[in-house]
């Protein structure tokens, strides 16, 4: 049965819980020898990786990540020393080994954590070297590397590559393959927008991805050799997209074609993305979300091809979501924000000594913070708040600390602790009302530019489906946005009009 990258990641977490289940005495509810590896198999770049640390994060776990193509059966089996023994009364020389470098990440991670259960992910474990494969074979089978078995309460999980992509490739016999739980996976566009939204990739590619949807995956083999465009390849264009457009380098084709492995793909992004970028000032996107529409831009958009006209959506959509990525990012700040200062008021109701109390809780936070980071538990958004927040509660420690040398008085330090929170909700409140705006804004040109034609369908749609806007909107109620979500049978019309354009 193949399956998207979606599905399987609901597959695997959920083997996981199961194998992580106690019963009443403490026992693995799945015997340790019953608990089968999943072997996940599936084309190079849809996401696997990025599956497993998502599934280790969300269930608290450790995660110990190997590609097996770069280790050797030294590495991974040990390395071989004389050991003495006696046998029947005599002595012989007996070959043993050292404990795997594997393994040993694994007891490694387990107490830099402290944490005992984890799950060990092997990748492109059916395309290790003929001396590996033997091993590779015998721990899947006992979940050993030689004499050293992965320690209870870790799950293995392994990936490999179909032989479609890749010649190195062995086929597991009968005997492993009744051994693990094997989960086809194939690449699904839907599914990584779903992915690319939340990490805020390049609206560019998105667009494009939108209209060429054929262009997402594709490998091709022809006179001139092998042509690949893969998730990977997308997600870190992006990455390097916004890094560059932030320092001013132009993204020409060539870099492009660095990314995505084929050249017909990579003129036709480069030719889009020059597009996209021209769109966004012929149009006044900026001024358009400030309510501030030029007559000849309707004319324009009136005589504009459908392709044309898409693109000016996802413009509008990327520029309403950056609003509310900021209210998002600013809400966090808030809620962690009144969250310590919770604990500080609790903390001086309770305690004897006032002094220092703020500090305290300050020092246990940013080291609480940067072990998180250091273990990556968190992401780089969730660090960044964090850092955010801390620098601003330093900030504040220092006015606590010079009022506590003349005051000590619970309710004027609660109260001096306080001032720049609240200046934090003001903040808040001002961003969501030009999160209001701009999005009324957004739909007062929709509505004259497109009614409630297929692009307002597209815009409604992505509205509700791009996270920091749909948190918004699950919580303030926005009366244009529900007429249109109601009157548009959101899903069933933008299925159709995708449909149409992955035909074209």
């Amino acid at each position: 049965m193949t399956m998207n990258i979606k599905e399987a990641k609901e597959q695997i977490k959920n083997a996981m819980t199961a194998y992580f289940t106690k019963d009443e005495f403490g026992s693995y509810a799945v015997p340790v020898e019953k608990q089968r590896p999943v072997f996940l198999m599936g084309p190079p770049g849809i996401g696997k990786t990025a599956i497993m640390e998502q599934i280790a994060q969300e269930l608290d776990v450790c995660l110990v990540s190997y590609s097996m193509t770069h280790h050797t059966r030294q590495s991974a089996l040990g390395l071989p020393f004389i050991e003495k023994k006696v046998f029947n009364g005599k002595e012989y020389q007996v070959s043993e080994y050292t404990m795997s470098e594997i393994i040993a990440s694994v007891y490694e991670t387990m107490e830099a954590t402290g944490k005992k259960e984890g799950i060990l992910f092997l990748d492109e474990i059916n395309c290790v070297s003929e001396t590996l494969a033997p091993t590779m074979l015998q721990f899947l089978q006992c979940k050993t590397f030689g004499n050293q078995a992965v320690p209870s309460g870790w799950v293995i999980v392994a990936a490999g590559n179909p032989p479609e992509y890749n010649k190195s490739v062995r086929d597991f016999d009968m005997v492993t393959l009744d051994r693990v739980r094997c989960m086809n996976i194939e690449a699904d566009l839907g599914v990584w927008k779903e992915y690319a939204r939340e990490k805020r990739l390049n609206s560019a590619i998105l667009s494009y991805l939108e209209l060429r949807p054929k262009n997402f995956y594709r490998v091709e083999a022809d006179v001139d050799g092998l042509q690949f465009v893969t998730a990977r390849g997308w997600e870190d264009l992006s990455n390097l997209m916004d890094v560059y457009e932030e320092l001013g380098i132009p993204v020409d084709e060539e870099i492009i074609h660095e990314f995505l492995r084929h050249e017909d793909v990579a003129e036709d992004v480069s030719a889009y993305f020059d597009l996209y970028k021209k769109y966004q000032d012929d149009y006044g996107i900026a001024e358009i979300l400030e309510g501030k529409v030029k007559p000849s831009v309707y004319a324009r958009i009136d005589q504009a091809a459908f392709d044309e006209r898409l693109s000016v959506v996802n413009l509008l959509l990327d520029g309403v979501s950056n609003v509310f990525y900021q209210i998002q990012r600013e809400r966090e700040i808030t809620d962690a924000w009144y969250d310590f200062l919770k604990e500080y008021r609790q903390k001086l109701k309770n305690s004897l000594q006032a002094k220092g109390i703020f500090e305290t809780i300050l020092a246990e936070k940013t080291a609480s913070d940067e072990q998180n980071e250091k273990q990556q538990f968190v992401s780089k958004a969730q660090s960044d708040r964090a850092r955010s927040l801390n620098e601003k509660l330093k900030e504040c420690a220092k006015k606590i600390v010079a009022e506590e040398t003349i005051n000590i008085e619970e309710t004027a330090l609660f109260a001096l602790a306080k001032e720049p929170f609240d200046a934090q909700c003001e903040k808040l409140q001002s961003l969501e009302n030009q999160g209001i705006e701009t999005l009324e804004h957004a739909f007062t040109f929709m509505e004259q530019a497109f009614s409630d034609g297929q692009e307002m369908v597209v815009f409604v749609t992505e509205l509700t489906i791009t996270p920091e806007i749909a948190v918004f909107l699950s919580e303030h109620r926005i009366e244009r946005y529900e007429t249109y979500k109601n009157q548009l049978l959101i899903g069933t019309k933008r299925a159709e009009i995708l449909s149409e354009i992955a035909r074209d």
